[in-house]
């Protein structure tokens, strides 16, 4: 049962993760699969009458209750991480928790990512995926 707001009730609801943009989503997928070791669960592309880059791709956590899905944007730009005026902004992140934060950046850099030059905070490193998407690699002692 959902909560009551008002005089309506919130349907039940789940977030299940992100949909990112890309110029080369079967690539970015890669990326995805080989960094975090979850499994591209399905692919398509590219369609007819669109460049060899077009597709699509869905990745899906070990558990299944996680997704990540990349589409092909004809005009996709990377983010500018910090934001600069004008420029496309991060808008969206994810936030990935590690074991062990040198390691973590270690394994992220050998599956392709780079690390940003800006880095906010001492604890967290912001990386940034082939496409220059944002990612944030955190200490996680849950794990």
């Amino acid at each position: 049962m959902g909560a009551r707001l008002g005089f309506m009730e919130r349907p039940a609801m789940r977030v299940s993760g992100p949909t990112f943009d890309s110029a080369d989503p079967i690539s970015l997928a890669g990326f995805y699969e080989r960094l975090l070791g979850w499994t591209i669960e399905a692919s398509e592309g590219p369609r007819h009458g669109y460049p060899a880059l077009d597709g699509w791709a869905l990745l899906r956590s070990p558990e299944g209750d996680q997704k990540i899905e990349v589409q092909w944007e004809l005009h996709h730009r990377p983010p500018t991480w910090p934001s600069v005026a004008g420029e496309p902004t991060m808008m969206v992140h994810m936030d990935i928790g590690v074991a062990d934060l040198e390691e973590g950046v270690s394994w992220a850099l050998a599956q392709g990512a780079r690390m940003a030059d800006h880095q906010p905070q001492s604890d967290v490193r912001v990386m940034l995926d082939p496409d220059g998407h944002p990612f944030c690699l955190f200490p996680d002692d849950r794990l």
